[in-house]
Protein backbone atom coordinates (compact mmCIF):
# COMPACT_ATOMS: atom_id res chain seq x y z
CA UNK A 1 0.00 0.00 0.00
CA UNK A 2 1.54 3.08 -1.23
CA UNK A 3 1.67 6.81 0.99
CA UNK A 4 -0.64 8.18 -1.61
CA UNK A 5 -3.59 5.15 -0.94
CA UNK A 6 -2.66 5.50 3.25
CA UNK A 7 -3.49 9.63 2.72
CA UNK A 8 -6.83 8.62 0.62
CA UNK A 9 -7.95 6.58 2.93
CA UNK A 10 -7.71 9.01 6.06
CA UNK A 11 -9.36 11.48 4.17
CA UNK A 12 -12.15 9.14 2.90
CA UNK A 13 -12.54 7.98 6.51
CA UNK A 14 -12.40 11.63 7.56
CA UNK A 15 -15.61 12.19 5.39
CA UNK A 16 -17.65 9.86 6.02
CA UNK A 17 -17.11 9.47 9.13
CA UNK A 18 -18.11 13.51 9.46
CA UNK A 19 -21.24 13.07 7.19
CA UNK A 20 -22.63 10.43 9.28
CA UNK A 21 -21.91 11.92 12.85
CA UNK A 22 -22.59 16.06 11.52
CA UNK A 23 -25.55 15.47 8.91
CA UNK A 24 -27.11 11.72 8.82
CA UNK A 25 -27.51 11.13 12.79
CA UNK A 26 -30.56 13.26 11.93
CA UNK A 27 -32.09 12.43 9.28
CA UNK A 28 -34.35 9.84 9.29
CA UNK A 29 -37.39 8.43 7.43
CA UNK A 30 -40.44 7.77 8.95
CA UNK A 31 -39.22 6.40 11.73
CA UNK A 32 -37.74 3.39 10.10
CA UNK A 33 -35.56 4.29 7.91
CA UNK A 34 -32.06 5.15 8.79
CA UNK A 35 -28.91 6.12 6.65
CA UNK A 36 -25.49 4.65 7.98
CA UNK A 37 -22.89 6.28 5.26
CA UNK A 38 -19.80 5.21 6.69
CA UNK A 39 -20.14 1.52 6.15
CA UNK A 40 -19.44 2.88 2.81
CA UNK A 41 -15.97 3.58 3.70
CA UNK A 42 -15.18 0.04 5.17
CA UNK A 43 -16.86 -0.93 2.40
CA UNK A 44 -14.76 0.74 -0.27
CA UNK A 45 -11.03 -0.50 1.00
CA UNK A 46 -8.93 -2.10 -0.88
CA UNK A 47 -9.11 -6.10 -1.45
CA UNK A 48 -5.83 -6.63 -1.00
CA UNK A 49 -6.22 -5.35 2.65
CA UNK A 50 -4.95 -7.54 5.59
CA UNK A 51 -8.04 -9.14 7.71
CA UNK A 52 -6.63 -7.84 10.60
CA UNK A 53 -6.63 -4.63 9.49
CA UNK A 54 -9.72 -4.81 8.26
CA UNK A 55 -11.18 -5.76 12.19
CA UNK A 56 -9.41 -2.96 13.12
CA UNK A 57 -10.80 -0.48 10.68
CA UNK A 58 -14.15 -1.78 11.40
CA UNK A 59 -13.43 -1.43 15.69
CA UNK A 60 -12.07 1.87 14.85
CA UNK A 61 -14.83 2.89 12.78
CA UNK A 62 -17.54 1.46 15.18
CA UNK A 63 -15.45 2.78 18.27
CA UNK A 64 -16.10 6.54 17.17
CA UNK A 65 -19.59 6.31 16.47
CA UNK A 66 -20.34 4.65 19.55
CA UNK A 67 -18.54 8.15 21.25
CA UNK A 68 -21.01 9.89 19.47
CA UNK A 69 -24.17 8.12 19.25
CA UNK A 70 -23.47 7.44 23.09
CA UNK A 71 -24.70 3.49 21.86
CA UNK A 72 -22.54 1.42 23.62
CA UNK A 73 -20.84 -0.73 21.23
CA UNK A 74 -23.23 -1.57 19.24
CA UNK A 75 -21.59 0.36 16.05
CA UNK A 76 -18.18 -1.44 17.07
CA UNK A 77 -20.12 -5.06 16.92
CA UNK A 78 -21.61 -4.55 13.99
CA UNK A 79 -18.35 -3.07 12.29
CA UNK A 80 -16.40 -5.93 13.00
CA UNK A 81 -18.87 -8.78 11.61
CA UNK A 82 -18.74 -6.75 8.26
CA UNK A 83 -15.20 -6.64 8.19
CA UNK A 84 -15.21 -10.47 9.69
CA UNK A 85 -17.75 -11.18 6.49
CA UNK A 86 -16.37 -9.11 3.81
CA UNK A 87 -13.12 -11.19 2.58
CA UNK A 88 -15.88 -14.23 2.75
CA UNK A 89 -18.06 -12.58 0.91
CA UNK A 90 -15.65 -11.16 -1.77
CA UNK A 91 -14.09 -14.50 -1.79
CA UNK A 92 -17.58 -15.88 -2.92
CA UNK A 93 -18.77 -13.68 -5.51
CA UNK A 94 -14.83 -13.05 -6.73
CA UNK A 95 -14.22 -14.29 -11.05
CA UNK A 96 -11.99 -16.53 -11.95
CA UNK A 97 -9.40 -14.12 -12.80
CA UNK A 98 -9.62 -12.20 -9.69
CA UNK A 99 -8.94 -8.58 -9.13
CA UNK A 100 -5.96 -6.51 -9.70
CA UNK A 101 -3.85 -5.22 -6.91
CA UNK A 102 -4.54 -2.21 -5.07
CA UNK A 103 -8.18 -2.37 -7.37
CA UNK A 104 -10.80 -0.63 -4.64
CA UNK A 105 -14.43 -1.97 -5.14
CA UNK A 106 -16.42 1.11 -6.15
CA UNK A 107 -19.09 1.46 -8.66
CA UNK A 108 -17.05 2.61 -11.28
CA UNK A 109 -14.27 0.27 -11.41
CA UNK A 110 -16.42 -3.06 -11.28
CA UNK A 111 -19.81 -2.03 -12.48
CA UNK A 112 -23.45 -1.80 -11.00
CA UNK A 113 -24.47 -5.38 -11.04
CA UNK A 114 -21.33 -6.44 -9.36
CA UNK A 115 -21.14 -3.47 -7.20
CA UNK A 116 -24.90 -4.28 -6.04
CA UNK A 117 -24.35 -7.59 -5.66
CA UNK A 118 -21.13 -6.71 -3.13
CA UNK A 119 -22.72 -4.21 -1.35
CA UNK A 120 -26.21 -4.95 -0.64
CA UNK A 121 -25.73 -8.33 1.32
CA UNK A 122 -23.08 -6.62 3.33
CA UNK A 123 -25.20 -3.60 4.21
CA UNK A 124 -28.22 -6.21 5.53
CA UNK A 125 -25.77 -7.99 7.59
CA UNK A 126 -24.68 -4.57 9.44
CA UNK A 127 -27.95 -3.49 9.43
CA UNK A 128 -29.23 -6.88 10.70
CA UNK A 129 -26.86 -7.20 13.62
CA UNK A 130 -26.94 -3.26 14.13
CA UNK A 131 -30.64 -3.06 14.94
CA UNK A 132 -31.51 -6.58 16.45
CA UNK A 133 -28.26 -5.69 18.94
CA UNK A 134 -30.30 -2.25 19.61
CA UNK A 135 -33.83 -4.13 19.78
CA UNK A 136 -32.07 -6.83 22.61
CA UNK A 137 -34.73 -9.43 22.10
CA UNK A 138 -36.61 -10.56 19.19
CA UNK A 139 -40.01 -8.94 21.26
CA UNK A 140 -40.50 -6.39 18.43
CA UNK A 141 -39.26 -8.42 15.23
CA UNK A 142 -41.31 -7.19 12.56
CA UNK A 143 -40.72 -3.55 13.37
CA UNK A 144 -37.17 -4.21 13.59
CA UNK A 145 -37.04 -6.42 10.62
CA UNK A 146 -38.94 -3.12 9.02
CA UNK A 147 -35.97 -0.78 10.12
CA UNK A 148 -33.54 -3.47 8.89
CA UNK A 149 -35.01 -3.27 5.20
CA UNK A 150 -36.20 0.67 5.30
CA UNK A 151 -32.37 1.45 6.56
CA UNK A 152 -30.81 -1.11 3.90
CA UNK A 153 -32.64 0.66 0.95
CA UNK A 154 -31.67 3.95 2.30
CA UNK A 155 -27.73 3.27 2.73
CA UNK A 156 -27.45 1.37 -0.57
CA UNK A 157 -29.44 4.16 -2.28
CA UNK A 158 -27.42 7.26 -0.32
CA UNK A 159 -24.10 5.06 -1.43
CA UNK A 160 -25.27 4.47 -4.95
CA UNK A 161 -25.55 8.54 -5.23
CA UNK A 162 -22.35 9.05 -3.50
CA UNK A 163 -20.35 6.74 -5.55
CA UNK A 164 -22.34 8.69 -9.16
CA UNK A 165 -21.49 11.77 -8.09
CA UNK A 166 -17.98 11.54 -6.30
CA UNK A 167 -16.24 8.84 -7.92
CA UNK A 168 -16.73 9.90 -11.71
CA UNK A 169 -15.00 8.07 -14.52
CA UNK A 170 -12.68 11.12 -14.97
CA UNK A 171 -11.44 10.69 -10.96
CA UNK A 172 -8.47 7.60 -10.24
CA UNK A 173 -7.70 6.83 -6.69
Amino acid sequence: MNSRTVVAQVFYFIIYITLQVLILRNIVLFDVAFCYIYVAFLLMLPFETNKILLLFYGLLTGLILDIFYDSLGIHSAASVLLMYLRPIWINLITPRGGYELEMRPTLKSMGIEWFSTYILPLILIHHFALFFIEAGDFSLFWFTSLKVIFSTLFTFITILIIQYLFYSPGRSL
